[in-house]
């Protein structure tokens, strides 16, 4: 019986976790993260505000889960997408197509990083760190396909240049539609990735 009642305390606790991250990560990517105040995450996460405190030590830290929890969705999600691509230019012109996906899904909202950064700027090191991992990461990740597609394919340009203007395309596009609410941007991109090879 104690057995029982203890996984159902366990089980309470994790919900209440998953409750105020889930709330403060809506939040702050839909109206920003110095818009959202610790009482209006305590009161839609519908906690008291010893619990937020038991589980985060400060809205700085509930941040950082929150990156932290989109970046392990970012690459999980984007993994499972190109799953069944085979041929590495294929997969980089379908990369495209996750992100034209993310910001259709989003409402246009744009990339949960880039806003982070834009409005905490360089005021808190390890969030600012942790963004700057994170565009790196995104950038391995591109840098990683035109490696693939630069040995079965002649390159038009030299390949640094080309996997660093990928990466700036694709990241401007997504600031792009972000503020036209459309994602022509990044279908440019991709006509524009199918020339380079």
């Amino acid at each position: 019986m104690f057995y029982l009642w203890q996984k159902e305390k366990m089980k309470q606790k994790s919900s209440v976790k998953e409750r105020i991250l889930d709330t403060a990560s809506r939040l702050f990517y839909h109206q920003g993260f110095n818009s959202t105040g610790i009482n209006q995450i305590i009161a839609e996460a519908d906690i008291a505000i010893g619990s937020l405190y038991k589980h985060y030590e400060s809205k700085s830290d509930l941040l950082y889960h929150y990156l932290e929890q989109q970046e392990t969705e970012y690459f999980a999600n984007l993994n499972d997408y190109l799953k069944d691509e085979k041929p590495s230019l294929k997969k980089l012109l379908k990369l495209i197509d996750y992100r034209i996906k993310l910001q259709e899904e989003s409402n246009f909202s744009g990339c949960h990083f880039i806003k982070i950064n834009a409005e905490i700027g360089r005021e808190d090191k390890k969030i600012e760190q942790f963004v700057q991992a994170h565009k790196e990461r995104q950038r391995e990740y591109i840098n990683g396909l035109v490696d693939e597609i630069s040995t079965v394919k002649t390159l038009l340009i030299e390949k640094k240049a080309l996997q660093n203007s990928i990466f700036l395309m694709i990241e401007g596009a997504v600031v792009s539609a972000g503020i036209s609410g459309n994602t022509n941007d990044l279908k440019t991109v991709k006509k524009s990735i199918n020339q380079f090879f």
